[in-house]
């Protein structure tokens, strides 16, 4: 993930934050786990980030462009 160009300015701390303290949670039917919240740092951007079933590794984690609470 940290090697597209795209999210290369995401940071660790951004992503700790969001899958601490997310606004939003989304189970998938496949158990993974999508997390959501603002980064303030980066304009008030919503920050996706996607874990596995086990709820700890991080699968992905983007700037979601079409989040809405």
């Amino acid at each position: 993930m940290r090697q597209r160009p795209d999210r290369a300015t995401i940071e660790i701390e951004w992503i700790q934050r969001v899958i601490e303290q997310p606004i939003k949670e989304i189970v998938q039917q496949d158990g993974r786990i999508r997390r959501w919240a603002a980064i303030e740092e980066a304009n008030g951007r919503y920050l996706r980030v996607i874990l596995l079933s086990d709820g700890e590794t991080i699968h992905n984690a983007f700037f979601d462009r079409s989040f809405t609470l």
